[in-house]
């Protein structure tokens, strides 16, 4: 597992976000207890997810589909 600090968000989708700038990678834990990498996303979209109103409608839009990623842990 990763070191990557995770932050808690106000989500109904999702519990903790977090980013490694170093590797460019975004770690997601969701409500449902899976926790997802997304590679290669830039820092910016990283700010800009923190700072969405609705993280889970930026998840949507500007994550889901846009990044390659990997089941990490959780339920399948």
């Amino acid at each position: 597992m990763s070191s990557v600090t995770l932050h808690p968000v106000d989500s109904s989708m999702m519990s903790n976000i977090g980013y490694d700038p170093a590797s460019r990678t975004l770690t997601i834990l969701f409500h449902s207890g899976k926790r997802y990498d997304y590679e290669g996303v830039p820092p910016e979209v990283y700010e800009r997810f923190l700072a969405a109103s609705s993280q889970g409608s930026f998840f949507r839009n500007e994550i889901d589909g846009c990044y390659e990623y990997r089941h990490v842990r959780g339920r399948r």
